[in-house]
């Protein structure tokens, strides 16, 4: 019997899951917008050049609707070529770049988080935690030093960074929806 992608270390995803225009969940130049980026890290502290990360979010009023539809696929070839770049989506999906970087270009959320999906290699299964802009109940609940790896730091104005630590000493708190 030969193993399922979920049996064997990855990464299958990589090849077929990212689309252009991924990490852009807000139109470019639309009110309000931000950028969260940062890089995912493996348990050494070394950049993950092929991961691949997923992003749901709250619009700024705090509802989940988004907005369906928005990629468009290429009539000859079928490929996707993209969103149509109008809609807030509310959902995106970035593969790290060779150093590990990712970038997302979205709104602030209503709710104060977006929730991140991890894909990565070396993990069987994939790993859910959230960006907080801001303190939150939730992160009350959390000893200091862990409440840290869920709440992105303000680098200037509408522009924040969150770095992933899959292990380690930073390791980024992981969320069990089970």
């Amino acid at each position: 019997m030969n193993p399922t992608p979920s049996q064997t270390v990855g990464p299958f995803y990589g090849y077929a899951l990212p689309f252009p225009g991924g990490g852009d969940i807000a139109p470019p130049g639309a009110k309000g917008g931000i950028t969260v980026h940062g890089h995912v890290y493996d348990g050494a502290g070394d950049p993950v050049p092929d991961a691949l990360l997923e992003f749901w979010q709250a619009d700024p009023s705090g509802s989940l609707k988004g907005a369906p539809g928005t990629l468009r696929r290429d009539p000859v070839t079928g490929a996707i070529v993209g969103r149509h770049g109008v809609d807030f989506t509310g959902f995106g999906r970035v593969a790290t770049d060779a150093d590990g970087h990712w970038t997302l270009r979205t709104l602030a959320p209503g709710n104060g988080y977006i929730s991140v999906c991890v894909f990565a290699r070396g993990l069987l299964h994939h790993l859910y935690t959230r960006i907080y802009l801001g303190e939150d109940s939730f992160l009350d609940s959390l000893p200091p030093e862990r409440r840290r790896t869920l709440v992105a730091t303000a680098e200037r104005e509408d522009v924040y960074r969150f770095d992933v630590h899959l292990q380690g000493e930073k390791e980024t708190v992981f969320l069990d929806f089970g």
